[in-house]
Formats: C-alpha cells, sequence, structure tokens
C-alpha cells in the first residue's frame, strides 16, 4: 500500500495533476522577503483586499512588484491580485507586495516610511 501510494504521488506531481506551493515570500530579521531575499513593502494607498494594486506605471518601476505565475496557488494569507496590465502580483493578507528598486542587497529596508506611504512588510 506504501509502495502504491508513493508512486501514485509521484506519478501526480510529475504530471503537473497535483502541485505543491512553496509560500512566496518568507520572514528574515522580522521582516518578509522576496524568494531572492530582498525585502518586501507594502503601499498605504492599496486597499487590503481589493484585489488590486495601485502602484502602476512610473511607481512600479521604482516600486517593482512581487509578481505571481498564472500557475501559482495562493495558500493561507497570501493572496494574489491582478494588476491593471493584467499580470499577477502577490498579496500578504489582502495587501499588494512590492520590492524597492534602491535596495541594492538582502537586509536592505531602505524603503521603510518612503513619502510616509511605505511600510515593510511583517508577517
Amino acid at each position: 500500500m506504501r509502495k502504491l501510494l508513493l508512486t501514485l504521488t509521484t506519478t501526480l506531481l510529475a504530471t503537473g495533476a497535483c502541485s505543491v506551493m512553496a509560500q512566496p515570500a518568507k520572514t528574515a530579521n522580522g521582516a518578509l522577503t522576496g524568494p531572492n531575499g530582498m525585502t518586501l513593502y507594502t503601499f498605504d494607498k492599496d486597499t487590503a483586499g481589493s484585489g488590486k494594486s495601485a502602484c502602476n506605471g512610473p511607481c512600479a518601476t521604482a516600486w517593482p512588484p512581487l509578481m505571481a505565475a498564472d500557475t501559482d496557488k495562493p495558500t493561507g494569507d497570501y493572496t494574489v491580485v491582478v494588476r491593471d496590465d493584467g499580470k499577477k502580483q502577490w498579496a500578504y493578507k489582502g495587501l499588494p507586495l512590492y520590492y524597492f528598486a534602491k535596495d541594492t542587497k538582502a537586509g536592505d529596508m531602505t524603503g521603510e516610511g518612503v513619502n510616509n506611504v511605505w511600510k515593510t512588510a511583517h508577517p
């Protein structure tokens, strides 16, 4: 029975009939970070749970979104919002997540408090 279950699970994963999704962010130094280890931020002009991002165009150049693939499956406190250009972005507790272009290495948090509307994302 155990061998049958292992074979079935392996087959489902290999064929894509079943997917395992790791969380899109992790925690480092009390902040959410993207898969690249860079700090993630939230934007006060976003409305939690609206399913949209208020940071588009030039804003998204300075504050690149944490993008989600069409095949990503949200879990727990993570959801996916649809951007103005139709691409998908990860959100935490309903708030879209962004990087800051001026952060140059993992652990940088230079976006905290910019224009009094950007905040470091915390779990």
